[in-house]
């Protein structure tokens, strides 16, 4: 008898396990209308809908997607991550805990009813995705990032482990509808028949305060003052096979101090022999050797802190006041302002006959497009104004080597200007300056 009543108490443990575990892994929503994979409001749109998943992401299932099917009367359609047990009748995002990115008016809202401007606003038939990066789990944060239409918008670090993070979606005016697909991958699109990764980190070769994230530059710094400058610059210079890049505001910040141009690098390698010559002779010290060869390579870089435009050998059209700054911090007025959701553009007009320091214009990584000579100069002393009168003199070496930079702003000609190339070339180079800068890049627009 013993036996066949532990029998049955194990049999009812059993069954309890099973009913928590289905109660757990239950779909929670109201005033919202399921059927298969669409979601609908079925509220008076004074009442906020709001669908939770039965599970939270994870690393077999790390993003989900909606597809916008209708907006409604306004479009107060939200896609973000809750807790399992979050109150239905608010949007997510606006309880703590939640987060969410709102379709009508593109803002990020962090557990607060007072949302950030994050991303672009989102419309009928457009792709909103939600996501978390599985190499980001880091003292119980958890690194969740947005996407539009397949690509990236943004990213937040948030203080939660993914087990509480639950797929939702809000809903909050009559005629609103949703595609759910809760089984979404991301990170490879198909484009022209083939499936590529969107991955161009290895595209740039110095990153200052700024993020890359595929085709997506995002500004990390601090943005207080004039000298908490990001910058990013190309791997390789402009040349004669590809003249031209853009970038898309995809997010102004607080301030839309955006720069798109062209600066110098750094200074090649000398010839040891000189710069043993210039240790003896100049510095007279033992240390003067080691000292002089890193200052050779590395003084004559693009300031990091530096907006293109600011310093010697760059130029640059400023998306805030529509200025060109070549060389100086006082920009001349050029074309107009830039705003969020426009494109800026900038080539270079090669001459037929202009040939490149290294012969030709291959578009080789290891080629390097140095001249053949660079005269020394000993940083150690010297000043502004010394620097002014050196990137005169730089100029005047180069005055056979003029070519004509355009800049352009949703595809039409803002003007032109002619300017001497510094010795390696001119390489692509944005500057950004207030929080929450975005830009989308496209370092070749012309290929293909």
């Amino acid at each position: 008898m013993d036996e066949i009543n532990l029998h049955y108490r194990f049999m009812n443990w059993r069954r309890r396990i099973r009913e928590v575990r289905a109660v757990r892994y239950l779909e929670r929503f109201k005033r919202m209308m399921r059927d298969g994979e669409v979601l609908s409001y079925q509220g008076n749109s004074d009442d906020v809908g709001c669908y939770v998943a039965p599970r939270p992401l994870s690393k077999g299932n790390c993003y989900f997607e909606v597809t916008i099917i209708d907006t409604g009367v306004r479009g107060m359609i939200a896609v973000g991550l809750v807790p399992q047990y979050y109150k239905l009748d608010h949007q997510p995002g606006w309880l703590p805990h939640s987060l969410a990115y709102h379709a009508d008016d593109g803002k990020l809202y962090n557990g607060n009813t007072i949302g950030q401007q994050f991303g672009p606003k989102c419309n009928r038939g457009d792709r909103i995705g939600c996501g978390i990066y599985l190499e980001a789990f880091e003292d119980g944060q958890t690194t969740v990032f947005f996407t539009k239409n397949g690509k990236e918008v943004g990213t937040v670090v948030v203080p939660a482990s993914p087990e509480a993070l639950y797929p939702a979606v809000g809903m909050h005016s009559l005629g609103e509808a949703v595609q759910l697909d809760l089984q979404a991958e991301w990170g490879m699109e198909k484009e022209d028949g083939l499936m590529i990764v969107d991955s161009h980190e290895d595209e740039w070769g110095r990153l200052h305060d700024v993020r890359v994230t595929g085709s997506l530059l995002e500004y990390v710094g601090k943005g207080k003052s004039i000298v908490d400058v990001g910058l990013a610059q190309a791997r390789l210079p402009l040349n004669t096979r590809c003249h031209y890049y853009e970038l898309e505001i995809t997010d102004a910040g607080e301030k839309c101090y955006i720069a798109l141009g062209l600066a110098r690098r750094g200074a090649p390698p000398l010839n040891v022999t000189h710069l043993q010559i210039l240790s003896a002779t100049t510095l007279g010290l033992c240390w003067g050797f080691c000292w002089i060869t890193w200052g050779l390579n590395e003084a004559l870089d693009y300031p990091k802190n530096r907006h293109p435009g600011w310093s010697r050998g760059s130029i640059a059209y400023h998306a805030d006041d529509g200025k060109l700054f070549q060389g100086s911090g006082v920009g001349d007025a050029f074309g107009p302002r830039c705003f969020e959701g426009d494109v800026m553009g900038c080539g270079i007009m090669f001459p037929r006959d202009y040939i490149l320091d290294s012969g030709d214009d291959s578009d080789d990584g290891d080629s390097e497009l140095w001249p053949k000579q660079r005269r020394v100069q000993n940083d150690l002393y010297m000043n502004d104004e010394d620097e002014e009168k050196d990137g005169e003199e730089l100029e005047g070496e180069q005055e056979g080597r003029k070519v004509v930079v355009f800049f352009t702003r949703n595809g039409k000609v803002v003007g032109r200007k002619e300017v001497a190339v510094p010795a390696g070339g001119f390489y692509p180079t944005i500057g950004m300056m207030s929080t929450g800068e975005k830009v989308r890049v496209d370092l070749h627009p012309l290929s293909g």
